[in-house]
């Protein structure tokens, strides 16, 4: 199978590259290296592109007749969504639709779409979240990939587009040979943050509210290991080819650490103590976000191997201190 990863200089992009590597497909990156690295393309073809470029777009999908695309390209800090909603509206949604209309014109017929626990928005109880549970985003960011989700039941209902969408909770950790791991420029996840302030590359850790109703009273969150979110890619667009079924999954641990949780294992794993600031709530923060990832275990054989909270942070530590001591 001919598969184009769009986004595939990114974090998460970078480590399905890498997973897909080790099999028999043919694999091309098409990126517009915005927030991507060039290093991270792994010595594939690289199509430099923005989706906003529909002419462009629709004449590398035309000459290089892929079978799959896996899509990742999009804007993912929710805080900034709602500070520039515009653009989080062209990259995640417009730019989205344009890729989808070539599909549809190339008779592209399968697509794995990197969706989000942010299409829930704040959930009623300390139930984990099932992928029936009622769709109500509540920023920008979690708009476009719910918006997105509804856009693709049409297509395929109109135009037979297929699709699986998985719904990310909070991919975090790094590959475990080391060579490639998270590097957002700023940093907006907690677990690379708390560990540039382990590392000394940054000052303190903000921590955005302790006066939520949970155990501790910061956010909890359901964490997962990038390697197995890639296996997740993997296992999901075998099953969409073979089934030419539309399907939604959460991706997710299934166990929810809480702000504190992380701290604490950060100073286990480093040694180091992380200097620590409260802050009043953000905006779009909810007070809990665990998967239930039932589905998607019976229906892909798929489960977690890397996402103990160790192993995560292990592996991030080891990238970060890469990072580090490049500067």
């Amino acid at each position: 199978m001919k598969i184009l990863v769009i986004g595939g200089a990114g974090y998460i992009g970078s480590h399905i590259v890498k997973l897909l590597k080790t099999t028999n497909h043919k694999i091309e990156i098409l990126d517009n290296i915005s927030t991507g690295y060039k290093e991270n393309t792994q010595g594939l073809k690289l199509h430099l592109c923005d989706l906003s470029n529909t002419s462009k777009l629709h004449d590398i999908l035309a000459l290089n007749k892929f079978d799959s695309i896996m899509h990742f390209a999009g804007s993912i800090n929710v805080s900034e969504s709602f500070v520039n909603p515009r653009k989080y509206y062209e990259n995640n949604l417009i730019n989205t639709i344009n890729l989808l209309n070539c599909m549809v014109d190339l008779n592209i017929e399968n697509i794995i779409f990197s969706s989000s626990a942010a299409v829930y928005g704040n959930i009623d109880g300390n139930k984990p979240i099932k992928e029936n549970f009622p769709v109500k985003p509540i920023n920008p960011y979690g708009n476009t990939k719910a918006i997105v989700e509804k856009i693709l039941e049409d297509y395929d209902k109109t135009y037979n587009l297929k699709y699986v969408s998985l719904r990310y909770f909070n991919a975090c950790g790094a590959h475990l040979d080391g060579t490639i791991g998270e590097m957002h420029n700023p940093e907006t996840h907690i677990i690379p943050i708390i560990l540039q302030v382990a590392s000394g590359r940054r000052d303190k850790l903000e921590i955005y509210g302790n006066d939520y109703d949970t155990k501790d009273g910061t956010c909890i969150r359901d964490f997962i290991h990038v390697m197995d979110l890639a296996d997740a890619h993997l296992k999901a667009l075998e099953k969409l080819t073979f089934t030419k079924k539309s399907e939604v999954f959460n991706v997710g641990n299934n166990q929810g650490y809480s702000i504190n949780d992380i701290i604490k294992s950060v100073k286990e794993v480093t040694k180091k103590n992380i200097k620590m600031e409260l802050k009043p709530r953000r905006l779009g923060d909810p007070a809990i976000l665990i998967a239930d990832n039932e589905k998607i275990k019976l229906n892909l054989n798929w489960k977690p191997k890397y996402s103990d909270l160790n192993t995560i942070i292990e592996t991030a530590w080891q990238w970060e201190k890469t990072l580090a001591n490049k500067i």
